[in-house]
């Protein structure tokens, strides 16, 4: 699987939704260049040393971020408040990207919950 699958998935959405998740694909390999970009369960999603640490995907009425852990989310109560979350999905609007500060925070609690520690050490 490889980055040409994402860019397949994220061609075959309208404007606006494309925009917004391509803007979310640059943020994390911003943030964590290291990644593997595959599909997950048939969704665009990212993967280190075999472990997915991020996912998203657009739906009819939203777009969602998957952290694929169910204890991310309730560790970033105060900054996920204003969006629709369960346990493991943040819903977001198409027109609204996702803040690169609370990516950021999504994917440091998912490295440190898959890793230990040991690939986010400051």
């Amino acid at each position: 699987m490889s980055d040409a699958e994402i860019d397949a998935y994220l061609a075959s959405l309208p404007e606006l939704q494309r925009t917004t998740l391509a803007e979310l694909r640059r943020t994390i390999l911003a943030i964590v260049p290291e990644c593997e970009q595959c599909l997950s369960y048939g969704i665009p999603a990212f993967r280190m040393h075999g472990k997915v640490i991020a996912g998203f995907a657009a739906f009819r009425n939203h777009l969602s971020y998957f952290p694929h852990s169910g204890s991310v989310l309730p560790q970033l109560r105060k900054d996920v408040a204003k969006y629709s979350t369960s346990k493991g999905t943040l819903r977001f609007p198409s027109d609204q990207p996702l803040p690169p500060a609370l990516v950021e925070k999504l994917l440091r609690i998912r490295l440190q919950q898959a890793f230990h520690g040991e690939l986010m050490d400051d």
